[in-house]
């Protein structure tokens, strides 16, 4: 038999190590835990909408949404087809104007004095105002966003008028600057506002800055950009830092389509670096083709769900256009607001401004003792697979002092950002193969020293299981310590090596099965080793049903790769979608599939096929499917934004679950095999 031995002096610097990085996870905890009020914000104008929908005064409407929990409202550039329609000011094609002229409907004699002396044009559009500061505003707002030389004021008696060179179908969506008589509206129903000012074409300082003086008066809750572009891009982004800065303002940032990351604005991520990640809050808003489909109750959760997982603080609801059975349009609204705000207050948050993550980058000591636990890992291991390098323990000390230099200097001289990822893909594969690793030692050591019952083995398979997952979170803290700063826990760097971690701690302890076990059912401490043992299994003569059964284990292996993250595309069955949600109710965070109904249950078996002595191929392969569920309790730490003691529990309820799972496919196996059993000895008598 080969025995590996354990480096003690290794394993102590991985202890140091552990201690420094559960030191920064503490950290972590404690600045996510002062990150726990949420900002319900939705539309102004889908509020005015719903009033105008319902037939109800404007202010019965918000004073509902107040009380319901709504606590900013969003207020964005208005538009002349807005302006048209409210009736505060108006803009008018010049062909229009022509044609009253010349079939005698314009009266009056002004206007028509106008045509006549040639200063009305077709291709111009003309703005008459209704309201003083509307048209005040229009006057600084119309001239920034095209161009003073496009922009002409006539007199029209003893009324101003605005003559715009522009395309009238364009003017009229074009956005023309934050109206103050919106935002003066919210903020006097008790909301604050939730800016959401658009960019100028080639933008420059004094257009930055004549919007924030537009704001200043208000009272804002975040500073959300409209369109594909930060105010300020590209020449004036320091004039927009700058202002946020001075009025500390919160900048919204809006998460992607596929819920990572943000959706792309210019400028964005220089805004963010200027004011500070300490100043930047992430934002989700239900898809508009997606919420209809979407029962109440399924939203409400889904917001819960967001705002717990994904680190979201702004939650910019939509209206519901169509009421649900038995209600009425305001009523389906109103209950939708105060659902999603019982159900965050119930989890704890609190209901306000968005809170945002406090500047969070760990002690380059800690982080450097990190690197040191991560190479002696690494070192660990290759001696746990390379005979020679086990013996030697010289060498295996001169190989952990170029891993650990090389990966602890650059910390320590502030920089190894790179560094910092490889170390959490190296926790993220090697300490759950270490963990599966440690086991297989440990059974080789007792099988011939002891003899289990079926009860006495399904109390040491559950036992085994949770060491196991104990030595497994050992990486999960190492993975997190490696990357946990502001930075990752608002998405703006993310760790890329996540479908790398569904597949190398399968390989990884491949590899080290094949070290200490025959898969041909040869004796033990007759292993011929890795190299000859895959040289045996390609010799191999291969039947059509071997071949098949092999392709479906491909499928099955690129299902399992390709569901995993955000951007695969493959469909979840509802089946499914209805036991997540049942878990999700049922579990503080909602354990994972892969571990609770794949990975944890063939663990169990996998100890049942050891003492059992079923085929070496069978407990190899049970190993290897143990070994995901070991992987992905690690792996869950990889997605930062997630708190990270949501990770922690949600792997406990996975290895706790799984466990029991594991136990029932052990007691079944066990009835058939007596029930088989039974059968011989009847028929041999």
């Amino acid at each position: 038999m080969k025995d590996f031995s354990y480096n003690r002096g290794l394993v102590l610097v991985i202890i140091v190590g552990l201690i420094a990085a559960l030191t920064i996870g503490f950290a972590r905890h404690g600045v996510e835990q002062n990150n726990r009020q949420v900002d319900m914000a939705i539309d102004y104008e889908g509020l005015l909408e719903l009033a105008e929908r319902e037939g109800l005064p404007a202010d019965e409407v918000l004073a509902k949404a107040k009380e319901a929990g709504i606590t900013s409202l969003a207020v964005y550039d208005t538009t002349f087809k807005k302006l048209n329609a409210n009736g505060k000011a108006t803009a008018i094609a010049g062909s229009e104007i022509l044609a009253n002229y010349h079939s005698g409907s314009l009266a009056d004699p002004l206007w028509r004095q106008l045509v006549a002396e040639g200063k009305i044009l077709g291709n111009e559009v003309y703005i008459v105002g209704h309201d003083a500061r509307t048209w005040k505003e229009l006057k600084e707002d119309v001239p920034r966003r095209l161009g003073k030389d496009r922009v002409q004021i006539l007199q029209v008696g003893a009324e101003e008028v605005m003559a715009v060179k522009a395309h009238y179908e364009s003017f009229l969506k074009m956005n023309i600057g934050m109206p103050t008589d919106e935002m003066e509206a919210v903020n006097k129903a008790g909301f604050y506002v939730l800016a959401r000012p658009s960019n100028y074409e080639d933008c420059q300082k004094d257009d930055v800055e004549a919007v924030f003086a537009r704001l200043h008066d208000y009272k804002i809750s975040e500073v959300v950009f409209s369109g594909s572009q930060s105010l300020g891009a590209n020449k004036a982004l320091q004039a927009t830092i700058d202002e946020m800065k001075k009025r500390d303002m919160t900048l919204g940032l809006i998460e992607g389509v596929t819920q990572l990351q943000f959706y792309k604005q210019d400028g964005m991520e220089e805004i963010a670096k200027g004011i500070g990640y300490d100043k930047i809050a992430r934002v989700y808003s239900i898809p508009k083709d997606e919420q209809p489909k979407l029962k109440i109750a399924t939203a409400v959760e889904r917001w819960s769900n967001t705002d717990e997982e994904r680190n979201i603080r702004v939650d910019l609801l939509r209206i519901y256009d169509k009421p649900s059975p038995n209600m009425s349009l305001m009523e389906t609204n109103m209950k939708y607001f105060q659902d999603t705000h019982d159900i965050l207050t119930a989890h704890g948050y609190t209901i306000g401004p968005a809170a945002t993550f406090a500047d969070f980058y760990p002690s380059k000591v800690l982080r450097a003792l990190v690197m040191a636990g991560v190479a002696a890992a690494a070192v660990l291991y290759l001696s746990l697979v390379i005979p020679a390098l086990n013996v030697s323990v010289k060498k295996q000390w001169l190989l952990f002092a170029v891993f650990a230099l090389c990966a602890a200097v650059p910390v320590l001289l502030g920089n190894g950002s790179k560094i910092r990822v490889l170390a959490a893909l190296a926790s993220a594969n090697l300490f759950p193969a270490i963990a599966v690793i440690f086991q297989l030692d440990r059974i080789r050591y007792l099988r011939d020293k002891m003899t289990l019952g079926f009860g006495k083995m399904l109390v040491t398979g559950v036992l085994a299981l949770f060491v196991t997952g104990a030595l497994s979170y050992v990486g999960a803290a190492y993975l997190s310590a490696s990357l946990a700063d502001t930075e990752y826990l608002l998405e703006f760097q993310i760790f890329r090596g996540i479908k790398l971690t569904f597949v190398l701690p399968l390989i990884l302890v491949g590899i080290a099965f094949l070290q200490r076990f025959d898969v041909f059912d040869g004796r033990m401490d007759d292993t011929e080793g890795v190299m000859n043992q895959m040289k045996k299994i390609l010799d191999m003569p291969v039947k059509i049903k071997t071949l098949f059964l092999m392709f479906l284990v491909l499928i099955a292996g690129v299902v399992f790769v390709a569901r995993s993250g955000h951007t695969s595309g493959m469909p979840v069955s509802a089946t499914e979608l209805k036991f997540r949600a049942f878990l999700e109710q049922a579990f503080y965070a909602r354990p994972r599939t892969k571990e609770l109904m794949i990975g944890h249950p063939a663990f169990m078996l996998a100890v049942m096929a050891f003492w059992r002595k079923w085929p070496t191929m069978i407990f190899f392969g049970l190993v290897l499917i143990a070994t995901i569920g070991q992987g992905s309790m690690v792996e869950t730490f990889a997605h930062m934004r997630t708190p990270v003691y949501m990770s922690f529990m949600r792997g406990i309820g996975g290895i706790v679950l799984g466990a029991g799972i594991g136990a029932v496919a052990m007691m079944l196996v066990q009835l058939w095999q007596t029930v088989i059993s039974r059968a011989k000895e009847r028929k041999a008598a």
